[in-house]
Parts: C-alpha cells; structure tokens; sequence
C-alpha cells in the first residue's frame, strides 16, 4: 500500500515491529486495518533483513479488540477495502503461513477478533496489564475456525469453552497459567522483553525455524478449511435480527436480549 493510516511498520536489527495504530478505537480494525496488516507481514516475509517480526497496538490499553463496531455500527460492515473483500481469514492464514517467528506483545485488551491474532502469532508476551477474552456472542458474532479449534488446542477443551460460552476477561497472570501466553511482564518492560527474544531466535537457523514452523502448523491447518466454512456462515449470520440485536445492544451499551432467538436452536 503507498500510504499506511492503521498501521505502523519498522524495522529494527532483523525485527519488525507491525503496531495497530488506532489507539482512539482501541485498536480494533475496519477493513483498511486489514489490508495494511497483510501489506506488512508481506513486506516483513519478502525482507532478508527480517528474522522475527512482532505484532503489537499502540499505546497502552489495547493490543487489539477486534473488529471495529463503532465503524459495523456505522456503515453495516467493516468500510472499504483495496480488493472489496473484508480479508481478516487471509490475514489469519498470513501469520501463521510466514515463515518467520512472530511475537505477539499483548500491552492491554486482546479481546475477540484481537484475542484470536495474539493466537494465532507464535509466541505471545504480555504486560501485566493485559487482558484477554473472547465477546463474539454478545455483539452477534463468532470465529468457529482458528479461533475456537485451535485455541482448543492452546488451553484444552474445556477453558476454550469457558472462553468462548461465558465470555469472560482474564488477566495476564491467568493466561499464563493456561499456556495462553509465553510469559509476563511488567508493562515498562514488554518492548525490551520482545527485543530479548528476538535476539534470541535471530541467532538462531532461519531455514531450521521455516522448516520447525511449518511442521508445527500441518497438525492444525484443517482448520483453515472449517474456518472457511465459519466465515460462510457468519456472513449469513451478521444479516440475521439477532445478530443485528448483538450490535444494536453494543451501540445502545446495554446488555442484549437474545431470549426471543432460542427457539431457532431448540428444533
């Protein structure tokens, strides 16, 4: 892309910082956000002077927090996009398909949309600040790919569950507990905490890490076919009245009445 507006891309001693930078929305993204993500982690994979690249959000409340609602709310989708296709699954498969290390530095809210990309990264290092959680079933919403197959994978069946079923926040301390995150920092520290790290791996094969990250990936990547499938659904799904109650009740701030839905689901 000529101009980036949503992200920020620098490139320090073989890593690449990729930072979010819509602080005044929490860093959650529209669909803009998401092209300039996927320029970057292609501009990250095709440089020779990158070996680790790290995928943070600007200031210090938000990593991500997923797709924008405000901006749903707004215009009934995620706005305009270079292609005319809202591509966050592209963006899911281009973090884990990079051949390169990727190092998510959690500095606030990873919520949603914004918890399944620190997923999906190969490393996550957080600031004691953080928070995670999932919220899809209170806006209307839910990733039944990556986001739920292979976070089953990360915390097991039954936290994944909890997760996604009560829709939660859990601290940082607690993700670390659950195998969520690789380890806790105190927030000063998370920039010099993933430059540690980096270092560490850029002395390290860059061939061996190609080989080692795609061996570890073959295990889940039929999960890229039921997320295909998921994204189908969901935008059926987003069109429905209770999806619309979700994002009218997210709007209005107060909780959603889904009640009048369940008779759907008990047929």
């Amino acid at each position: 892309m000529e101009q980036l507006t949503d992200v920020r891309y620098e490139v320090e001693a073989g890593l690449a910082w990729i930072t979010i930078d819509r602080p005044e929305r929490m860093n959650s993204f529209r669909a803009r956000t998401v092209d300039e993500l996927i320029a970057c982690f292609k501009r990250a994979w095709s440089d020779p002077a990158v070996g680790v690249v790290c995928l943070t959000g600007a200031g210090d409340r938000a990593f991500c927090t997923g797709g924008d609602q405000k901006q749903r709310a707004e215009s009934g989708d995620y706005g305009p996009s270079q292609s005319g296709l809202f591509e966050v699954e592209y963006l899911h498969r281009l973090i884990r398909e990079i051949p390169k290390p990727v190092i998510a530095a959690v500095n606030g809210y990873a919520i949603g949309g914004g918890h399944v990309l620190h997923l999906l990264c190969d490393l996550t290092i957080a600031s004691e600040s953080a928070v995670f959680g999932q919220t899809g079933p209170r806006v209307g919403s839910f990733d039944a790919g990556f986001g739920t197959g292979y976070l089953a994978r990360v915390v097991g069946e039954k936290r994944a569950r909890e997760i996604w079923f009560l829709c939660r926040r859990y601290d940082a301390a607690t993700a670390e507990r659950w195998g969520l995150v690789n380890h806790v920092v105190p927030a000063g520290e998370l920039g010099g905490e993933v430059r540690r790290w980096a270092d560490e791996i850029l002395a390290l094969s860059p061939t061996a890490l190609r080989f080692l990250k795609q061996s570890f990936n073959a295990d889940t990547e039929h999960l890229a076919g039921i997320g295909q499938l998921a994204f189908s659904g969901l935008g059926l799904f987003v069109d429905s009245e209770e999806a619309e109650e979700g994002l009218r009740a997210f709007s209005e701030k107060r909780p959603p009445d889904f009640a009048g839905f369940r008779e759907r689901v008990s047929r």
